[in-house]
């Protein structure tokens, strides 16, 4: 392959032909990659805070990304789970426009995990 042909003389390297296409093909090809963005609450989060995150989370929908919404418990607040679970749905309900939900609000050990995903075109 001709590396520099300006140059006096023309500069060249040998290599190897099927790894050269490889790396092209790398190139050209269109990266799928989907983050996923993480959200950290609390049960007992404040209004101006919950609404600050839900925009944060509109802001990662919109760019095409999933939002990975958890809450952790500390101490007592494990013996009311259901709070946090009301915090999700009056998240979900501040939430504007069109999304999925894609795993629906689970208690895992001390915390609750929900994954919203954009909306499909």
């Amino acid at each position: 392959m001709e590396v520099s042909p300006e140059a006096n003389p023309p500069v060249c390297k040998l290599l190897d032909f099927g790894k050269y296409k490889y790396q092209m093909s790398k190139k050209q090809a269109p990266s799928k990659k989907i983050d996923i963005k993480e959200i950290k609450i609390r049960p007992q989060i404040g209004t101006h805070d919950l609404e600050l995150k839900v925009r944060n989370m509109r802001r990662f929908l919109d760019e095409g990304h999933k939002a990975k919404v958890m809450m952790f418990f500390r101490g007592r607040e494990m013996a009311r789970p259901e709070l946090g679970l009301m915090v999700f749905e009056k998240m979900t309900q501040m939430l504007p426009g069109k999304f999925n939900i894609e795993m629906k609000p689970k208690l895992e050990g001390n915390h609750i995990t929900m994954v919203i995903g954009p909306s499909s075109k």
